[in-house]
């Protein structure tokens, strides 16, 4: 709403379009084509939980990485035909 300086939905989501933002997962971008959040994928296991490890959901396991892939990697293409208001298609 700040960048858009409006309240206005349809300001708001065009001033989204590209955003970036730093998340608990690192950065975050909003792809103006679909408004699909672009980050990065970690594949995990679940595991058994090793002494002092997080156990998730008072479980006794947790999710060990395996891999990290960065956005420019795990993003795909789309073939959205997104309807913008005012019937103008992105």
């Amino acid at each position: 709403m700040a960048r858009a300086r409006s309240t206005d939905p349809v300001k708001v989501a065009k001033a989204m379009e590209g955003l970036s933002v730093k998340s608990f997962a690192g950065e975050v971008t909003m792809r103006a084509s679909d408004h699909q959040l672009q980050q990065t994928m970690f594949i995990t296991k679940w595991q058994k939980a090793k002494p002092g490890e997080y156990k998730v959901e008072k479980t006794q396991y947790t999710f060990s990485p395996i891999k990290e892939l960065p956005p420019y990697v795990s993003s795909t293409p789309t073939s959205c035909q997104m309807k913008r208001p005012g019937g103008a298609s992105s």
